[in-house]
């Protein structure tokens, strides 16, 4: 633009208009010294601007002057005091030592902070354990990114000559690998069976059954890479022996369990303030919910600060290394440990549109197979455990890729391969405050969600259950009804998972419930069937099943630890497809073949746990036989009954004491009698 001056009857008075191209004049600046202009007359009231509608100028020449009169006051030098002068200087060698000041002062507060641990550990250290270890973990890992950032490339030149004779050796090696890992696999379940049981078998049976069944229905059965299969399962493996096998990693997962239920009921405080001291009579609205609030607000302050992205860095590098998936799908799948299906794919935003049909399959099937931190808060508050649903939620993230890579095998080639070359997503806040306002203000959507499909899915489910129960009661069985159609469809897949034969119709109403509707119905099932176990009242009334075995629970608890259902299928297809647009196509034809795959991940995972969950007995066998005799609708063949009536008689066979502490009364030996039909002494 160029400014053009119109002379006026007037000396010293100018009309400027706007032309292409300026002589040097800036025409931001000279607006705004117009502005300012304005503001002096109004200020003043000395000046006006007189604009004529008849001639287009405005008259500004007097207060032009002015200001450039104080701009060249302004410019003049004066002299600066000594204050001002040491200030300068100090922040000139605060500028110029920058990086030692800073290597300083963070020097002072990990000493302060190592002192702390000191003193902790000296006065008690049992009870500073969990600070001990959580600072031995930072260490080592600050440790670690320091010297691959540092010697990266001195690392590998070091490893190569044992990458490059693995490889020229591996024709062979995976051979003696795979026999290894079969004898391996039939001797642990030859004395694992001896020792716990037949159980675990059908576990086993099961998940060679979901593998088989995957590899038929593949999109491309005869080009599967078994080594993504086979390494999953593996890893679902050692975290499950790990878990639920070792006393320590037990007690760290239940330890982990029980400091996130007690981190998780501080939501309670600001629901107790919102909505008043009887904020528990509404459960679900006022005390489940705020959760999630709570938890979303956390985790977008721990994605500011970084926490998340290190941490699923780390946990995407072990199963790109271990599994041999590509970086993209192996950050995605670690990425939904700990956050929704529609937020662990903006990690990797910038890639999505470069990805395979199959590393997108393995991008929906890893948000189908596993569920999101925030409702997993939910979850917990609703009585069920919270270290499975922990185990769970570690155990699904290899499940989903080991599932994915058998159901839709890899046939191109990824463009994206270089692990270093990702750049995963940062929060877009400014403060720390800022990122826990935004968490708060984001679940507000996945609050009203939850909310509005609850209401809706159980409204909708009353209604077919209420129609069911007509058509039914035309044929003489008015109890059809949903669930009842739901376990008879699921209970084979239920069974073969480990689930007790007369627990698998329960788990199979279950599964449905969770297929068709959503997760949180089918969780706040079983959290009623887990309340009615603890209260310990009749198993049976009127021949329904009040409440399951422990070892059902548990299978259960991973099987449904998933968001593989019909109602995140149209999330997952509108999240993603707004992510990337280009991927349309790709995305809605692999979505359905996505949700399945998720289905079979819980189901591999819940066979695990099946085969790793040590049986027990839940209710003690006096108090079980207490129950038998007091309720005569307690059908006879009863498996805990049976094997509680046989070590009962076993037990007296051997003059040895029957479960120290319990009393049995002779109700409880004649329903033994009845129960097994034996004439034994100690019948008469």
């Amino acid at each position: 633009m160029e400014l053009t001056e119109t002379n006026r009857d007037h000396s010293g008075v100018h009309n400027l208009a706007f032309q292409n191209e300026s002589d040097g004049v800036d025409v931001t600046n000279l607006k705004g010294l117009g502005d300012n202009s304005h503001r002096i007359k109004n200020s003043q009231n000395k000046k006006t601007v007189h604009t004529d509608q008849g001639d287009e100028y405005i008259n500004i020449e007097s207060d032009l002057h002015e200001n450039i009169r104080a701009s060249v006051d302004n410019e003049q030098p004066r002299l600066k005091g000594l204050l001002e002068k040491k200030y300068d200087e100090v922040c000139e060698f605060c500028k110029k030592h920058k990086t030692r000041i800073y290597y300083v002062v963070y020097g002072i507060l990990i000493t302060a902070y190592l002192a702390v641990v000191i003193a902790a550990c000296s006065l008690n250290f049992q009870r500073a354990l969990p600070l001990f270890v959580v600072t031995v973990l930072a260490i080592f890992f600050i440790c670690w990114d320091f010297l691959i950032a540092k010697y990266e490339d001195r690392i590998a030149a070091l490893f190569s000559p044992a990458d490059r004779y693995l490889k020229k050796q591996w024709f062979w090696l995976k051979w003696v690998l795979c026999a290894a890992l079969i004898i391996t696999i039939i001797c642990w379940l030859v004395f694992d069976t001896a020792k716990q049981g037949s159980r675990q078998l059908i576990s086993f049976g099961g998940l060679v059954m979901y593998v088989l069944l995957m590899l038929i229905f593949s999109k491309y059965p005869t080009r599967v890479a078994w080594r993504p299969v086979f390494s999953g399962i593996g890893m679902q493996f050692i975290l499950g022996i790990l878990i639920l096998r070792t006393k320590v990693g037990f007690d760290v997962f239940n330890w982990l369990g029980i400091q996130i239920q007690t981190f998780l009921e501080y939501s309670d405080t600001g629901a107790k303030f919102v909505f008043g001291d009887k904020y528990t009579d509404h459960f679900f609205a006022f005390k489940v919910l705020p959760i999630v609030v709570f938890f979303s607000t956390v985790m977008s302050m721990l994605y500011h600060v970084g926490f998340m992205q290190w941490l699923i860095g780390k946990v995407g590098w072990i199963m790109h290394i271990f599994m041999g998936t590509t970086p993209v799908e192996s950050l995605v799948a670690a990425g939904n440990i700990f956050v929704g299906q529609t937020e662990s794919p903006l990690l990797v935003r910038p890639y999505l549109p470069y990805i395979t049909k199959s590393e997108l399959h393995a991008v929906m099937t890893a948000g189908f197979s596993t569920i999101a931190g925030s409702v997993l808060g939910a979850y917990i508050s609703f009585g069920v455990s919270s270290s499975h649903l922990l185990t769970a939620s570690v155990m699904s993230a290899p499940a989903s890729l080991a599932a994915s890579k058998l159901f839709w095998p890899e046939t191109e080639k990824p463009l994206v391969t270089l692990r270093s070359s990702l750049q995963m997503a940062k929060s877009e806040s400014k403060n720390l405050l800022e990122a826990a306002s935004q968490g708060a203000s984001t679940s507000i959507g996945l609050v009203a969600n939850i909310a509005v499909n609850v209401i809706s899915f159980l409204a909708l489910l009353s209604f077919l259950d209420s129609g069911l129960s007509w058509v039914g009661s035309l044929f003489d069985y008015p109890q059809l009804n949903f669930e009842n159609i739901c376990a008879y469809v699921f209970m084979p897949f239920s069974f073969m998972m480990g689930v007790d034969w007369e627990d698998s119709f329960i788990v199979g109403g279950l599964l449905g419930y969770k297929t068709f509707f959503n997760e949180f119905l089918a969780y706040e099932r079983l959290s009623k069937l887990i309340q009615n176990r603890e209260k310990g009242g009749s198993m049976y009334v009127n021949g329904v099943k009040q409440y399951m075995t422990v070892r059902s629970e548990v299978i259960a608890t991973y099987a449904l630890c998933g968001f593989a259902n019909f109602g995140s299928l149209g999330l997952v297809i509108g999240g993603l497809t707004s992510i990337a647009p280009s991927k349309k196509k790709e995305i809605a034809d692999g979505a359905f073949r996505a949700m399945i795959a998720g289905t079979a991940a819980c189901f591999m995972t819940a066979c695990v746990a099946g085969m790793l969950t040590v049986p027990g007995l839940e209710v003690p066998c006096h108090i079980l036989l207490g129950n038998a005799s007091n309720f005569t609708d307690l059908p006879a063949n009863s498996t805990e009954l049976v094997k509680c009536c046989q070590h009962l008689f076993s037990s007296a066979n051997h003059l040895e004491e029957i479960f120290p502490g319990g009393n049995y009364s002779l109700n409880s030996w004649k329903v033994c009698c009845q129960i097994l039909g034996q004439p034994v002494f100690h019948c008469t």
